[in-house]
């Protein structure tokens, strides 16, 4: 069974986030406190690994500012419940063979199952299930004597069928179907209950949530572990231990009452071994070091809480220093690693049906030791679990796989007015181009620079201002492929910077990065003239890698825009406008002084406003990119072959 999908409302910042398609891996990202850790905690109360996480409290989950309306209207029966998750399943070939061998191949009418959970903690079950034709399968299949069809042929329903078969003499054929519509009437619900509460529930994953919470302590007294584990109140920093102690065949008993040392030793040390290998291979930052574990006896100066009783100590062995120091003493990232892998590896072991939900993982991490937990997530995690994790860092996006990304933003955050309910709350996007700026380019403080970069970095990075050149760039490149001429090479990566301004300071930070490819293709205009120069004077680029628009204009100054001919752009502006201009535009009434058709429409709104609204350049370019189709016979040779000799001169650089 597969996660398809997701929706959650009415859950702390969220009043309805809009479905969430999922895929192997899915990367939620979004600026703190847009609602990132949310969408995940609903999710996991769905289904949780943990049974003690299941519950929802309507105090503490539901939106605070409208609780009290809430809670009169549920007392006053003006409505019902809130249903805070709901999720789309997709069952595999063998659940729905599963189902058809007992209520036969006609009996499920689709594939999917639902699952939701309201404020009242119970989970309900959607799926599509034909009770008629079950029925007549379960009869015709039972091999029943002729006596016995006669008797329950016409017979209609699970109840009516029970109320017969009760009626007949007993057949061993008859008892046998009896046996089991007994057990389908047993809770008046029918076939498809029965098909979900005794075949497919089982089936339902169960969702592993990890954030920075659960990372390892480092050490912990044995004994009060054990007593956390019997009495069900458990520690988040208690998983990984445990998963770690498991993974060394031990039990938690077994350290405190070991007969052979040396043969708890030889176990803690194989679970150190394998750790130490599984995070070798994904730990670039340091290939030196060796995971130990050892437990002994409390001593009066020990920590206050293991000062009796027997305490095992997490501990890390410097091969190149020669030095051993506590787990906890490492750093933040490594202890967070380390802490997911020990529990992952035992939670591997179960081979159980687990989707993985890790909130904001590796924040701690170095850059590069966050490209190596990427390396770690597609290699070891996505081949056998599916995983959702959220992020607002600029690596912890895989640049090969741009579609596992949905923009989570909240728009109440950043309005100074309050906004209608139906826009307030968390809403999860799947076009980036939909997102708020905030939300898309949320400055990133300490590596200076925005998450849209992020969002479009490969080993050959083409440079760009924004998203609009990406459609322009992306729809002539197919339009010319199509036409068997030179497009844009798919080696190159287009990464929107959010404006010329920052060009020269995150190519500052991503050129001298080793294997980094870098050019840059931007507009000119005076004003930006020195920016761009400076780009190559400052050695910041090579010149060669350095490109203007106007380089295949052959105007002093150029935008994108100006690649096509001037009235084919004023055709798109005015049909994404047609109903905010209070004339058509004609192209040839526009200043041909100015070279920029873009400089030329603002001077013309300028006598001539839009009658609602501010005119953009986003959105003739999302018109473009939506219309290709229909607009492909109106572009001119002339700006085919102005785009195909900008193409052909990047794609050499690769």
């Amino acid at each position: 069974m597969r996660l398809k999908s997701f929706s959650v409302s009415e859950f702390r910042s969220i009043i309805a986030s809009g479905e969430i398609t999922l895929g192997d891996v899915t990367c939620l990202v979004g600026k703190n406190e847009a609602g990132k850790t949310a969408l995940l905690k609903a999710l996991y109360k769905l289904s949780p690994m943990s049974t003690t996480d299941a519950r929802f409290d309507v105090t503490d989950d539901y939106p605070r500012k409208d609780l009290g309306d809430y809670q009169h209207e549920v007392d006053e029966g003006v409505r019902g419940q809130a249903v805070p998750i709901r999720a789309t399943f997709e069952l595999t070939d063998a659940e729905v063979s599963s189902v058809a061998n007992l209520f036969g191949p006609k009996a499920l009418t689709s594939n999917v199952l639902t699952l939701e959970k309201s404020y009242d903690n119970r989970r309900v079950y959607s799926l599509d299930f034909n009770e008629t034709e079950a029925l007549k399968y379960v009869v015709s299949s039972a091999e029943l004597e002729s006596a016995d069809l006669a008797a329950v042929g016409d017979v209609q329903t699970w109840k009516g069928l029970g109320n017969r078969l009760a009626e007949l003499a007993a057949s061993p054929t008859g008892a046998k179907l009896k046996m089991l519509v007994d057990k389908i009437n047993d809770k008046g619900s029918g076939g498809g209950y029965y098909a979900y509460n005794s075949i497919l529930s089982r089936s339902v994953p169960e969702f592993l949530y990890f954030d920075e919470y659960y990372q390892m302590v480092g050490h912990d007294n044995v004994e009060a572990l054990i007593q956390r584990r019997d009495s069900e109140d458990l520690r988040p920093s208690d998983h990984p231990l445990l998963g770690l102690i498991n993974l060394a065949r031990l039990s938690l008993d077994d350290l405190i009452s070991s007969k052979r040392t040396m043969e708890m030793v030889n176990k803690l040390e194989a679970a150190g071994n394998h750790l130490t290998r599984q995070i070798l291979k994904y730990w670039s930052q340091n290939k030196h070091l060796q995971m130990k574990f050892d437990v002994r006896e409390a001593m009066a100066d020990d920590p206050v809480e293991m000062r009796s009783g027997h305490n095992i100590w997490g501990r890390v062995y410097d091969q190149v220093h020669w030095a051993t120091t506590e787990l906890s003493s490492r750093s933040r990232g490594f202890v967070w690693f380390f802490s997911f892998l020990a529990w992952y590896e035992d939670v591997k072991r179960a081979r159980k049906n687990i989707i993985l939900l890790l909130d904001e993982p590796g924040t701690s991490l170095h850059g590069r030791a966050q490209g190596d937990l990427l390396r770690y997530i597609e290699q070891e995690l996505r081949p056998h679990h599916q995983v959702i994790y959220t992020t607002h860092s600029p690596f912890m996006v895989d640049p090969q796989h741009f579609d596992r990304v949905r923009i989570v933003q909240d728009r109440g955050i950043d309005s100074d007015d309050p906004l209608p309910r139906e826009e307030d709350g968390t809403k999860v996007l799947e076009n980036v181009f939909d997102a708020s700026d905030d939300s898309l380019f949320p400055l990133q403080g300490a590596l200076g620079y925005d998450i849209s970069q992020t969002l479009f970095i490969g080993p050959n990075s083409l440079v760009v201002e924004g998203p609009s050149d990406l459609f322009y760039l992306r729809g002539m490149s197919s339009l010319l492929e199509r036409e068997k001429r030179t497009g844009l090479s798919p080696e190159w990566t287009l990464t929107p910077v959010g404006g010329s301004s920052k060009i020269p300071t995150f190519v500052a930070m991503l050129a001298p990065q080793r294997g980094m490819n870098v050019a840059v293709l931007v507009d000119i205009q005076a004003s930006d003239r020195q920016t761009v120069e400076g780009l190559y004077k400052k050695k910041l680029l090579d010149q060669k890698n350095v490109h203007t628009f106007a380089d295949f204009t052959g105007l002093v100054e150029s935008d994108v825009e100006d690649m096509f001919e001037r009235d084919f752009y004023v055709n798109l502006v005015n049909e994404e406008f047609r109903g905010q201009l209070s004339s058509k535009i004609t192209a040839s009434k526009l200043n041909r002084n100015l070279p920029r058709v873009l400089r030329a429409l603002e001077e013309h709104f300028q006598t001539s406003p839009l009658k609602s609204g501010q005119f953009g350049h986003y959105r003739p370019a999302r018109y473009f990119a939506e219309n290709l189709a229909v607009l492909t016979p109106k572009i001119s040779e002339e700006t085919k072959n102005r785009f195909e000799a900008l193409f052909k001169k990047l794609n050499a650089q690769l």
